[in-house]
């Protein structure tokens, strides 16, 4: 079965900086296009960092240098390094398999971790 747990949030000052990690199971990091998704209050969750199989990553335009995804393929985790945090980045943030993520019945999704970064 698909799982994915994530950790590493909390409250945080603007310009400081938190490490998110998503432990997964049932399938494995290094085969998948993964990526970090963030909902913020009101609004659907988006994908915010995303990492292809052979380790290319991309990022949604306002958080490209500041955000960092990376994976540990021998423990098949996920990684969000986040620096220089803004207000504008509060949120809960998951991670999922990108290409699932677009399907509607896709039903395994963790609880998130939610950051919260005060002005």
């Amino acid at each position: 079965q698909v799982q994915m747990v994530e950790s590493g949030g909390g409250l945080v000052q603007a310009g400081g900086s938190l490490t998110l990690s998503c432990e997964t199971s049932g399938i494995a990091v290094s085969d998948n296009a993964m990526g970090w998704y963030r909902r913020t209050s009101g609004e659907e969750r988006a994908l915010v960092a995303g990492i292809t199989r052979t380790g290319t990553t991309s990022y949604e335009d306002t958080l490209r240098g500041r955000f960092t995804i990376s994976r540990d393929n021998a423990k098949n985790i996920l990684y969000l390094q986040m620096n220089n945090l803004e207000p504008e980045d509060t949120g809960v943030y998951y991670c999922n398999l990108i290409a699932a993520a677009l399907r509607q019945d896709w039903p395994y999704w963790g609880q998130g971790v939610p950051v919260t970064v005060s002005s």
